[in-house]
């Protein structure tokens, strides 16, 4: 009994003690509950006072910069009304002289018609006057007027006939002495106009580089890269132990640049693989490309030309980037342009026809394809195929006489030509080289058996070969010219092409005396 009372003692304690921990427990918990709120509410606030600090500085930035912005245009319509002001000045001033001038003019119109009908009341009275002097010369003569004008007439006629011839013969005779001296002088003056600087032409590109530690990242791991490069632009890389610099030699300038853009883009880059050197090349012919074209509508803008075919514009372009004994083809075209714009002034002719005709005599130096062509052959077909005008193909194709002219704007490119590769400084060909040339192609046609002489004309362009008629037939003849254009295409070096003409005649002179 006792021991059931005990019992029942500790299980009622045990319960009361877990009921006064359970209370405990909960009011902790609902304690820190209270205070994770406050904390909360505080953490809160704290971040709402923030927010808005954050707001008004915004505001105020935003703020700042709105009237700076309002304040600027304000300052540009302040500007604006300022020379809207001075030009409504300036009209005015304009419209006060004009109504001066009209006045003025006024007066002296009205000035003009007072004089004018003063001057026809004299001539009524000279009119009276003289009608009564012939009447007077015809009594006192008695002749009649017809009979004295006839006789006058015949006077003055065989007078007239004398001094017209003497006045022919000095005429002629100033005209002879005078042509050479002012042709002289044009020509002269057309040099002095528009003569551009000395020719210069490389075919090597010296690419300089910080230091000598970009020539190996150039190289790449076992040559990859230049390979790439030389590959991709068709330059040759010579990367020797010159200090801090790389060779790019190449005979075609465009390719050339190419070559100099996309290794300065490169070496600035400092990615240098073949992927990356095959995609840099690609862009920078883009951009050349671009850079062509630009070229062309620029030369034409600053010449004055209109209406030229975007392919024509684009081989203008492409002419910067072609020499010809060292001179450059695109300023060589230029100056023959303005040369023949001058000299057609001069002569009363269509300025902006010679002018185009000018620019575009050497078009056919650009293409690469038909090289066996002449280039003015191949630029009159193009300029053909281009619309262009029959006046300016046959300028094209004539100015090495390769085809017959038939106005008079051709012998104008063709003078104009020479002229801008003849004076002084124009090309970089030496006059040894070229005396050497033409003796070396005349001894190679003198060497023919049966070949009485040879001579070398149209700056070596062609040569004129004269056999005796006694010696060679017409088909020994043609085998000579096989023979002399075989010998000059394997042993000589030469610009374009050799015309060879053989000619055999037989002459019979007899002298009447």
């Amino acid at each position: 009994m006792e021991w059931g009372l005990l019992l029942i003692a500790v299980f009622f304690g045990f319960l009361i003690s877990l009921i006064c921990s359970f209370a405990y427990y909960k009011f902790a918990i609902k304690k820190e509950s209270i205070g994770i709120i406050k904390n909360a509410k505080k953490v809160s606030e704290q971040l709402k006072q923030d927010k808005i600090l954050q707001a008004k500085e915004k505001f105020l930035e935003l703020k700042v910069e709105h009237e700076k912005v309002i304040n600027n245009r304000q300052k540009k319509i302040l500007e604006k009304e300022s020379k809207i002001k001075e030009r409504e000045k300036n009209v005015n001033k304009n419209f006060e002289k004009i109504n001066r001038r009209e006045s003025t003019l006024k007066k002296e119109k009205d000035e003009f018609e007072k004089k004018l009908g003063a001057l026809n009341r004299k001539f009524k009275e000279l009119d009276v006057l003289h009608s009564k002097q012939v009447n007077l010369l015809e009594n006192i003569s008695g002749m009649s007027k017809k009979q004295a004008k006839s006789q006058l007439v015949e006077s003055l006629k065989a007078e007239a006939h004398t001094d017209a011839m003497a006045f022919i013969q000095t005429s002629i005779e100033e005209a002879k002495m005078t042509a050479d001296l002012e042709a002289k002088k044009i020509i002269i003056s057309s040099i002095q106009r528009v003569a551009a600087e000395e020719s210069i032409e490389n075919s090597v590109s010296v690419f300089n580089i910080e230091s000598d530690d970009i020539k190996g990242r150039i190289i790449g791991r076992e040559g990859r890269n230049i390979r790439t490069l030389e590959a991709t632009t068709g330059v040759e890389i010579i990367v020797d132990d010159t200090p801090q610099a790389i060779i790019l030699s190449c005979f075609d300038s465009v390719r050339r640049e190419v070559a100099r853009l996309a290794l300065h883009k490169l070496v600035k880059d400092g990615r240098i693989h073949p992927a990356r050197i095959e995609e840099v090349v690609e862009k920078t012919k883009q951009n050349i490309e671009q850079e062509i074209i630009s070229i062309g509508k620029r030369t034409i803008i600053d010449l004055g030309i209109h209406k030229l075919h975007p392919k024509l514009i684009k081989m203008v372009g492409r002419m910067k980037y072609r020499s010809s004994y060292g001179q450059n083809l695109l300023q060589h075209s230029r100056e023959v342009a303005n040369l023949c714009a001058i000299m057609a002034a001069e002569l009363g002719l269509n300025v902006k026809l010679a002018k185009r005709a000018g620019l575009l005599h050497d078009i056919g130096k650009v293409p690469d394809d038909e090289p066996e062509l002449p280039h003015a052959i191949l630029g009159m077909k193009w300029a053909e195929k281009f619309g262009e005008s029959k006046e300016v193909c046959n300028a094209i194709g004539a100015h090495h006489d390769e085809i017959e002219m038939d106005n008079l704007i051709s012998p104008i490119v063709q003078v104009c030509d020479a002229l801008s590769g003849a004076r002084p400084g124009a090309r970089r060909e030496a006059v040894e080289a070229y005396i050497k040339r033409l003796k070396e192609l005349e001894e190679m046609a003198i060497a023919e058996k049966g070949v009485s002489n040879a001579y070398a004309i149209q700056a070596g362009r062609e040569l004129r070969v004269i056999v005796s008629s006694d010696k060679v037939t017409d088909e020994e003849s043609k085998k000579i010219s096989y023979n002399i254009s075989q010998r000059i295409q394997n042993e000589m070096t030469y610009p374009g092409q050799v015309k060879v003409t053989v000619i055999r005649e037989t002459r019979s002179v007899n002298i009447a005396k």
